[in-house]
């Protein structure tokens, strides 16, 4: 008599993501169906974030504080990534504020530029990330707006 072993374990059955990003259906033997999406799904949620970064590029903090008040509750991704770049803005500020006062003794002169340049660098990484669909947070940042995932 043969020895019969069960099959080989699989992940669990439960919602996983797709190569194109959509949630599709294991039953621990096969994919079912996509699940469906309100509105576009994670593709319109990464051009959101993604526009909440660039637009903190050219708006300031005026950009991030529009898409934040947008994004509803079903959409973590965008609440997200609009208040990183919400705190990172007002983060800078008070950078600008604290370079220009050091002005008046030489040395705001030296790091002015560097607050300016180090923010378009980090600016541009978020959004990169945010293309991405990454869950991105600045490593400098003052988190008074809440929002922002740990």
């Amino acid at each position: 008599m043969a020895a019969s072993f069960p099959p080989p374990q699989g992940p669990a059955a439960g919602w996983y993501p797709d190569a194109q990003g959509r949630l599709r259906w294991w039953d621990g033997q096969q994919w079912g169906v996509a699940a469906p999406t309100q509105g576009g799904g994670a593709s319109d949620e990464k051009n959101l974030a993604t526009l909440a970064q660039v637009l903190a590029i050219f708006t300031g903090f005026l950009g991030p504080l529009v898409i934040y008040l947008m994004a509803r509750d079903d959409q973590p991704f965008v609440k997200h990534h609009a208040a990183e770049a919400l705190n990172f803005q007002i983060t800078l500020i008070i950078a600008v504020v604290i370079s220009f006062v050091l002005v008046f003794v030489l040395i705001g002169f030296l790091l002015l530029p560097v607050v300016m340049i180090g923010a378009f660098v980090f600016e541009v990484i978020a959004s990169v990330a945010a293309n991405r669909g990454e869950w991105y947070r600045f490593p400098i940042n003052i988190r008074m707006v809440s929002g922002a995932r740990s």
